[in-house]
């Protein structure tokens, strides 16, 4: 007899059971699309300020100074940054590239070679950005300096690249010159069968700089 009492009030709680079960799932959703629209607009800002970053040059600087856009590859023989460097460079970057893609890894270039006004002007966004031309030079070397200027340096963009030049590199010559920069590789031909040299804390280290 308990049963049979009970069971009419269990039918007749149900409908509000079901009622707060759907306000509930409503509420769920509305919450989890409120959530996905406010990380989709900080992934849109963040980008946008990545394309701003990389994006934006004064006096014309463009593509033939030696701008990189993003996913251009060792193997790329579309840029001047990649072209124009050195040869016997880009020849062990190859090398490396082909043998580090086996593994899953592609080297991309962040930056290689650059006219002497794009890297004027990397030199003023780094004056303006850290507050003195000295303070500015641990980062960015002056046109007359640099070894991007010259061709005989490369930036690998992404970590995975980087870290995968700088475990393999000196097997084919191409060494880590400063330890602030873990993504700038310089070719070092006696690096296969010495190893590379000890790093720079910074490029204000390296004697070439002091020019």
């Amino acid at each position: 007899m308990l049963s049979t009492r009970l069971a009419p009030a269990a039918r007749r709680r149900s409908p509000a059971t079901g009622l707060a079960v759907l306000l509930v799932t409503v509420a769920t959703v509305v919450a989890a699309l409120v959530v996905h629209h406010s990380l989709a607009s900080s992934d849109r800002s963040a980008f946008s300020v990545l394309r701003g970053v990389h994006g934006a040059h004064h006096d014309g600087i463009g593509v033939e100074d030696g701008v990189v856009p993003d996913g251009v590859t060792v193997f790329d023989d579309h840029y001047p940054a990649v072209t124009r460097l050195d040869p016997d460079l880009l020849d062990a970057l190859r090398r490396a590239g082909g043998d580090a893609a086996s593994s899953g890894v592609t080297l991309y270039v962040n930056s290689g070679w650059r006219s002497a006004p794009y890297q004027q002007e990397l030199l003023d966004e780094a004056v303006g950005k850290y507050g003195s031309e000295a303070a500015a030079e641990r980062w960015v070397s002056t046109p007359e300096t640099s070894l991007h200027v010259a061709g005989e340096a490369v930036d690998i963009g992404r970590p995975d690249g980087a870290a995968w030049l700088t475990e393999h590199g000196s097997a084919y010559g191409l060494c880590r010159v400063y330890a602030n920069e873990p993504w700038h590789f310089e070719l070092r031909p006696d690096a296969a069968a010495l190893g590379c040299p000890a790093t720079y804390a910074d490029p204000t280290q390296d004697p070439r700089m002091q020019q």
